[in-house]
């Protein structure tokens, strides 16, 4: 199931119309969500008794619009629409324990005037289960090729399991980005830096890294790239001309857990296309 965070917005209806063409790619059926955040409503200086009714009856013409939506672009396509009482942030990521992805647009207005759907997305991405696609509202041409950041953990797995499978499904190719800069020691008097001998190394690392997913998906075109450059630098250039970036968020137990690593975070607030955040563990 593919759980589409909606709250009536432009940026939001994009996240709806990459979620149905992703749904119908993967065969997967979709449930839009609306979350009825009544929290600030209930403070003094909102005394009208009948705003929550007209809470659930914005979030009700917010999900018609958005099923008419996957209707136009994917009629073959199941959904399925629910409002939900909660903050976006917390509802979608309820969402996301049952879910195959959780996907929402990278700014909005959410539920609530003023509440920025870009906070909801860093939370959501932050501390879901399920890999959290932030969509770019901005249109865009189609380059055909998915990217995957990676480095020498097999924390990254998750995440090019995902990208191997987004290619694979799309017919395009995968590039794989392992970006380093030369360590600051090896730069020092006595300690000469063999580049040939680092790129080789990092090389047969990425090689094994990637053995399994390779044999599991013989048709999907693989670029290795080794920029010597800082990650988000390297990631955030390549998303020029891209139409999905893959990284991983390494979880850290249950209160710190769930927060974005600075790569990732940094990858979702610069790049230029689609971000798609694979938790491990």
């Amino acid at each position: 199931m593919i759980v589409v965070g909606v709250d009536g917005s432009l940026p939001a209806r994009a996240a709806v119309a990459w979620a149905a063409n992703d749904a119908f790619r993967t065969h997967q059926p979709m449930t839009l969500v609306y979350a009825v955040d009544r929290q600030p409503y209930q403070i003094a200086r909102f005394p009208d008794p009948d705003r929550p009714d007209q809470l659930r009856r914005a979030g009700q013409k917010a999900l018609d619009e958005a099923v008419a939506l996957v209707h136009e672009r994917q009629p073959e396509v199941e959904v399925k629409a629910r409002l939900a009482e909660g903050t976006p942030a917390v509802v979608l990521r309820e969402q996301a324990r049952t879910a195959a992805e959780v996907v929402v647009g990278s700014r909005g207005l959410g539920s609530v005037g003023g509440a920025l759907l870009g906070s909801v997305s860093d939370q959501v991405a932050g501390h879901a289960e399920a890999p959290v696609v932030v969509v770019q509202e901005t249109r865009r041409p189609t380059y055909g090729q998915v990217v995957v950041g990676v480095d020498d953990s097999a924390e990254c797995r998750p995440a090019l399991a995902y990208a191997f499978e987004q290619a694979a499904l799309r017919g395009g190719t995968l590039r794989v980005v392992h970006a380093c800069r030369p360590p600051v020691q090896a730069l020092g008097a006595g300690f000469p830096l063999d580049l040939e001998e680092d790129r080789a190394a990092r090389e047969e690392m990425v090689q094994a890294l990637l053995k399994p997913f390779v044999q599991k998906h013989p048709d999907v075109t693989v670029i290795r790239d080794f920029p010597r450059k800082e990650a988000v630098e390297a990631l955030v250039a390549v998303s020029e001309e891209t139409d999905l970036l893959v990284v991983g968020s390494h979880g850290r137990g249950a209160m710190s857990s769930a927060l974005l690593g600075s790569v990732s975070r940094g990858v979702l607030h610069r790049a230029r296309c689609t971000v798609a955040v694979v938790r491990a563990g």
